[in-house]
């Protein structure tokens, strides 16, 4: 009975199937996945996390069994030493590359500090010559308004003491 009057359940609506499109360049697959992350801009887009350095396996503090190169200690410790002295050369590498890159770093922050202090001096020097010139110049306006006064007071003297009178001020 239950069988006979179960309903079925309505179909889902099937997606409409997106054409292959396969992209030519590099510009064609940003275009892609911008277009796909634009249809649903409520959706949060998943940024990557950022990789974390390659840093060989650290050296063991303790090792038991010290072996060498030499032919007689069995087939397969000649590969052991192989694999070892690899690891080994990689290790000392990359502490050879993080000692050059922090050799860089420093040198290039000296750099910037040396080009800063070198800007610094010389807009120091740039400003003090425009005081000077600023200074210079109201001097200047100064000494020509001091002269126009003299000729005008040396005419004035002159006019007064051509009519007999001396006036001192």
């Amino acid at each position: 009975m239950a069988a006979d009057e179960a309903v079925p359940k309505p179909a889902r609506p099937k997606k409409e199937q997106q054409p292959l499109i396969i992209p030519k360049n590099a510009t064609d697959e940003q275009r892609l996945k911008l277009e796909r992350l634009m249809r649903n801009p409520d959706k949060p887009a998943a940024i990557p996390e950022r990789q974390k350095e390659w840093t060989p396996r650290t050296a063991p503090e303790f090792v038991r069994d010290v072996m060498g190169s030499s032919a007689g200690a069995g087939s397969g410790e000649f590969h052991v030493y192989r694999h070892l002295r690899r690891r080994e050369y990689q290790r000392q590498e990359f502490m050879d590359t993080i000692t050059d890159k922090q050799k860089l770093d420093d040198d290039f922050q000296k750099k910037l500090l040396d080009n800063k202090l070198l800007q610094e001096e010389k807009t120091a020097k740039r400003r003090l010559k425009r005081c000077f010139f600023f200074f210079f110049s109201a001097c200047t306006t100064i000494n020509k308004i001091f002269n126009r006064c003299n000729k005008r007071f040396a005419s004035i003297q002159l006019n007064l003491s051509h009519h007999h009178l001396l006036l001192l001020i």
